[in-house]
């Protein structure tokens, strides 16, 4: 058992999401950097997929109420076990008893704690992912807070020799402001200007206060939307389209971008004008409030390959992992 002492700013558990709901209108939750949520949990001995604590700028202070297996990833938020650090992107061994605690981020803005055994909290749709807006998953639908006991799954018997593992500097990402984020673009990118759409892949654009799971809202130069009569169905505001559905890391563009991410709703009447491709929503995700981004334009088959490569990056650290235990 884990018990929260402090829950952080905006602590859950995710895994890596619920699918299969979005034509209901459920988007799939989950870990917003899935690359560091992944590699915490091959860390500990588990399967990807395996439920973590996500934690937002701020970590959580936990109390374990049994040995365990740990690994925290993602951002820097100098982790310490009884008041002495321990590292990052590695195995840590935990007693009966210890505390764990987490400050402010200082490089990325997520963290994931994963636990040999996974977080064993009840799966709500196929899923242990939070989805807060409706009170789902996780731990009772809802951030963790003071108090609140989370429940270890069983452990694989190997997770023990895996502690003192570290994964090596060549995977573990920088979080750098100067990374671009790579999107497709297309869907209803006709409606911006020629102009706004070299607006979008050439301006700096700067993450709001207003960037959370549901989306990134980007502080930058006004966009333009060709002229036109607005088709029956569409509202009168020329950022709007008759309704469509809106896929994950899809760009909405009322007036400035709004990058949908985990919990956005799965359709509406905006105009979305290009996808952040799925191997770049984690570095996005990881970028602070008040910090640089910058889009590339890219095509479909080099986001596949861009996937692909991350892919094989992960399947590649799992087999290194399992083989230093």
């Amino acid at each position: 058992m884990i018990t929260i002492q402090e829950g952080g700013i905006a602590s859950t558990v995710q895994d890596r999401g619920r699918f299969g709901h979005y034509h209901i209108g459920m988007p799939p939750s989950g870990a917003m950097d899935k690359y560091a949520h992944t590699i915490a949990n091959y860390l500990v001995g588990n399967d990807a997929d395996a439920a973590t604590i996500e934690m937002t700028y701020q970590g959580i202070t936990a109390t374990f109420d049994e040995d365990a297996v740990i690994a925290i990833t993602g951002a820097d938020m100098s982790p310490s076990l009884n008041g002495e650090s321990i590292g990052t992107w590695e195995t840590v061994a935990v007693d009966a008893g210890d505390e764990l605690e987490l400050a402010f981020a200082t490089e990325g803005a997520r963290a994931y704690l994963a636990v040999a055994g996974g977080v064993d909290v009840p799966e709500v749709m196929g899923s242990r992912s939070t989805y807060t807006l409706v009170g789902i998953g996780g731990h009772e639908g809802r951030g963790l807070e003071e108090g609140d006991e989370l429940p270890i799954g069983d452990a694989d018997d190997t997770a023990t020799e895996l502690v003192g593992t570290q994964l090596d500097d060549e995977y573990i990402p920088a979080y750098a402001d100067e990374d671009t984020v790579r999107v497709v673009l297309g869907l209803t990118g006709y409606r911006l200007t020629e102009e706004s759409k070299e607006t979008l892949c050439e301006a700096e654009w700067t993450v709001s206060p207003e960037a959370d799971r549901i989306g990134y809202r980007l502080e930058g130069p006004e966009m333009e939307f060709k002229e036109r009569e607005q088709p029956f169905g569409a509202g009168t505001d020329p950022s709007n389209v008759v309704d469509l559905g809106y896929p994950i890391g899809s760009i909405q563009m009322p007036q400035k971008p709004i990058v949908l991410l985990q919990d956005a709703v799965t359709g509406g009447g905006y105009a979305t004008v290009g996808t952040v491709i799925s191997a770049d929503r984690g570095l996005l995700a990881q970028r602070q409030t008040h910090k640089s981004v910058y889009f590339e334009d890219v095509d479909v088959d080099e986001a596949l390959a861009a996937r692909n490569e991350r892919d094989e990056r992960l399947e590649t650290i799992r087999a290194e992992i399992e083989s230093a235990d």
